[in-house]
């Protein structure tokens, strides 16, 4: 026997056996499967069977606000049904822009002076001409349109010149077509040139 086989007789009749080689742990298949392909972030997901899945949509980071549904009408609203309305009730969206609106329209009616708007000269008691006046800091622009010739081609036309000093205005329609007036009681009052004839004039407001 050899010496080897000796020390091993030796040591199993002392009780003590040789450590027998332990088998290695079976391995893990799921972890296994799951190492096989490494995960690319870049790479679109794919189902079991191969074909592309789309990505999860991404989410709004803030709140909508709600928007009610427009209501569904099912008959004309009529002008006298004031608690109808064809298009729903404003939205927030529609009224800060009528706001914005109305803020816009105070801001051009900051800048009109007291000739601003539509205004008739008359003569002796006849409307002759009537005049659509811009006032615009004191400066004072427009047209005019001659009552007498509706429809005429050289019926209508732009003011020349408009000048004010103290109390008095003189407004140049054309050549040959002068009005001096004066203010007096909410109307201008004064002469009226025409061809070489002079006039007692006044200008009054026009209503719209």
């Amino acid at each position: 026997m050899r010496r080897s086989g000796r020390i091993a007789a030796v040591l199993w009749a002392l009780g003590v056996a040789p450590a027998l080689a332990q088998p290695a742990p079976p391995a893990d298949v799921i972890d296994a499967l799951l190492r096989q392909k490494a995960v690319d972030p870049d790479e679109p997901d794919t189902a079991s069977n191969g074909s592309r899945v789309d990505p999860d949509p991404v989410l709004p980071t803030q709140p909508q606000p709600y928007v009610p549904p427009r209501p569904l009408l099912t008959e004309p609203v009529f002008i006298h049904e004031t608690n109808k309305s064809p298009d729903g009730p404003p939205t927030a969206a529609d009224q800060a822009y009528d706001s914005r609106l109305r803020a816009s329209a105070a801001a051009v009616r900051g800048f009109q002076g007291p000739m601003e708007g539509a205004w008739t000269l008359s003569a002796d008691g006849r409307a002759l001409y009537a005049l659509q006046l811009v006032d615009r800091g004191g400066f004072i622009d427009g047209s005019w349109r001659d009552l007498r010739r509706p429809g005429a081609l050289e019926g209508s036309g732009y003011i020349d010149d408009v000048q004010r000093t103290a109390g008095d205005m003189t407004i140049r329609l054309t050549t040959g077509i002068v009005a001096v007036l004066r203010a007096a009681d909410g109307r201008w009052t004064g002469k009226l040139t025409e061809g070489g004839r002079s006039e007692t004039a006044t200008l009054a407001r026009r209503a719209p």
